[in-house]
């Protein structure tokens, strides 16, 4: 349960740090800290992963029991991860989405604002 609640609250922090709504710039700064307090809390409860790679990786130096272990850290993260996508798009349900193409047309108009503007 600790490896679902730690990545959802990590993945909702990504999500919602890059939304379009957010303000761009910052999104590092509310990540790292998420993940900073997620390692915190997790690490004396479960040796926190909330990465699948980093569970399997030292899962297959250790062996044994450990690699009896990892398939919890693979599901779990993913579990976290698809719940938190769920309720980022609850959340945002009415929101106007940009398209891909429209995004990467505003990437170079945004800039010249801001080159302008400094």
């Amino acid at each position: 349960m600790a490896e679902v609640a730690l990545t959802f609250v990590l993945t909702l922090t990504v999500l919602g740090a890059t939304d379009l709504a957010s303000p761009a710039g910052f999104a590092g700064i509310a990540i790292g800290f998420a993940l900073a307090l997620v390692h915190l809390i997790g690490i004396p409860i479960t040796n926190v992963s909330v990465n699948p790679a980093r569970s399997i990786g030292p899962a297959l130096f250790v062996g044994g029991w450990a690699l009896a272990q990892v398939w919890l850290f693979v599901v779990a993260p993913l579990i976290g991860a698809a719940l938190a996508a769920g309720v980022q798009r609850m959340l945002h349900r009415g929101a106007p989405r940009l398209a891909a193409r429209e995004a990467e047309r505003a990437l170079p108009l945004q800039q010249a604002e801001r080159a302008g503007a400094t």
